[in-house]
């Protein structure tokens, strides 16, 4: 990512210093990130010479249910979620040689913070910040309308090009209910918000949009299956646009993982998106997939380590992703927030 194309990305907006935000959230982004990563404590485990035994919190078993808590949307482990996909593959009508690769990250902190209770009776509220970090995002340069059964249609002139930098955070704020009332469920809701910290126009809106989002699941011992759908709408924009059509859009995240012996996992966990303000042929994206992953101790932090490959049965027809590899490790940090807010 060329990091000086980002910080000296200008663009006019009248009455605004959009420069001097997109900077600033870039910073702020940052420090965040590097708090997050540096709370973890460096490993200071010995092995013990001579022991016949490892310790319970090294054996597989134990490294097993950190997976499988990790596989909860709405559990009580901290951990930074680093989702790497690349290359990803883009086609379209638009493309008309060989199919555009990119390459982005997500960084997702999953922080969990206790409200109010414990044990299985405790109310907590998860915040899942998404941060899009794009290394390169193939954006079409060159058009020309023909017509094709005799209708105009966009078609492509195989000039692209490629942008990265940050695109727009999300941030969900579920509340999860407690065990004691949702048993072998998983159940939790709340808002979630769309901010417009694009360090670029073609990787985001220009717009606030805010909506509803929804987590619906059951676990148990072996498994954990997982619906997880949120929706946006405009509710205000950052600059001055009036041709970028107002945010009505939706994406949902379906997950099974199921576990196996020595911490090892399988399952999918693709994301379908959809754009209510594209035509029918581009609303949607849906992509299916398979991962195996494994729970591992890096030090002493336990770490998930997930690959896989995921493609797009239904793509956008004129430019949308088609196919994805999938790399995520995600290591478990210490809860910077321990007690309750409201007591016990």
């Amino acid at each position: 990512m060329n990091l000086r194309k980002i910080l000296m990305y200008q663009t006019y907006r009248p009455g605004q210093d959009v420069q001097r935000f997109r900077v600033s959230v870039f910073m702020l982004v940052w420090l965040i990130c590097g708090m997050l990563f540096f709370s973890i404590p460096p490993s200071t485990a010995k092995a013990q010479e001579g022991s016949k035994e490892a310790p319970k919190e090294q054996s597989g078993e134990n490294l097993g249910e950190v997976g499988a808590k990790l596989a909860n949307p709405l559990g009580a482990l901290w951990s930074l979620v680093m989702n790497f996909e690349t290359p990803k593959f883009f086609d379209g009508d638009l493309s008309t040689g060989d199919p555009e690769i990119g390459a982005d990250m997500i960084f997702q902190p999953v922080l969990p913070i206790p409200l109010y209770g414990s044990g299985k009776e405790q109310w907590r509220l998860i915040t899942r910040p998404v941060i899009p970090l794009i290394f390169s995002q193939p954006s079409p340069e060159g058009l020309s309308l023909e017509r094709v059964h005799n209708r105009p249609k966009l078609v492509g002139l195989d000039d692209f090009d490629h942008k990265s930098g940050i695109g727009d955070i999300q941030l969900p704020a579920l509340l999860a209910l407690p065990g004691k009332y949702s048993g072998n469920w998983i159940l939790g809701a709340g808002p979630v918000g769309l901010f417009p910290t694009a360090t670029d126009d073609a990787l985001g809106s220009d717009q606030w949009a805010l909506g509803p989002a929804v987590v619906v699941g059951y676990k148990t011992k072996k498994f954990t299956a997982v619906l997880f759908p949120n929706y946006f709408w405009k509710i205000g924009e950052s600059g001055q646009d009036d041709e970028t059509p107002d945010i009505n859009q939706g994406s949902l995240l379906y997950q099974f993982v199921y576990n196996l012996p020595d911490a090892w996992q399988v399952g999918f966990n693709p994301t379908i998106t959809y754009n209510d303000q594209s035509d029918s042929k581009n609303k949607w994206n849906v992509p299916v997939g398979l991962f195996v992953g494994k729970t591992i101790k890096m030090g002493n932090t336990p770490v998930n380590i997930k690959a896989g490959l995921e493609y797009s049965v239904v793509s956008q027809e004129t430019f949308g992703k088609r196919a994805a590899f999938r790399f995520q490790i995600t290591p478990v940090i210490p809860s910077l927030i321990s007690k309750p807010i409201f007591g016990k």
